[in-house]
């Protein structure tokens, strides 16, 4: 069961490395950018704040959870370059997990009124075998997040 996201929210201000929150301009700032609505965990998230690390300080934090400035389509923040060729629009870098390597929301379709999030291994980034579901809410993610040590959880369930 996922906990409230006031519960994680409230964790990741206790335990971890947030960014001040962000304010209801900016969030339309980046609506109005992106073309697309935050569901309401990424809404709740970012009003909380806007960006955080999870488990070390900078530069080691294994999860970078970016600030609405620094999202972009995954294919710009794995090739540099927000071309068709490289991967799918609705795809957008959320959380940045070292090595080139993100976690991506799907904002081409919703589970239940929320963005479903996928794995971005740079290394396989358009082969869709290897671009697997992670979690389908931004609330699941940052809970399974949150109890993973700093390990990315969604690995070990692939292995088996």
């Amino acid at each position: 069961m996922i906990p409230p996201m006031s519960s994680l929210l409230e964790e990741v201000s206790r335990d971890h490395f947030p960014h001040p929150p962000a304010t209801a301009e900016e969030l339309e700032q980046f609506e109005r950018w992106a073309g697309w609505k935050l569901d309401p965990d990424l809404r709740a998230f970012y009003l909380h704040c806007n960006g955080a690390r999870l488990f070390e300080p900078p530069p080691f934090a294994p999860f970078t959870l970016l600030s609405l400035s620094e999202i972009e389509r995954g294919r710009a923040a794995i090739f540099g370059e927000d071309d068709d060729r490289w991967g799918p629009a609705s795809l957008y870098a959320i959380c940045d997990v070292q090595d080139g390597d993100y976690v991506m929301v799907d904002v081409s379709r919703r589970v239940d009124g929320r963005y479903p999030l996928l794995d971005g291994w740079k290394e396989a980034w358009r082969n869709k075998e290897y671009t697997w579901p992670i979690a389908s809410s931004f609330s699941e993610f940052l809970a399974e997040a949150l109890r993973s040590n700093g390990r990315q959880f969604w690995l070990a369930r692939q292995e088996k």
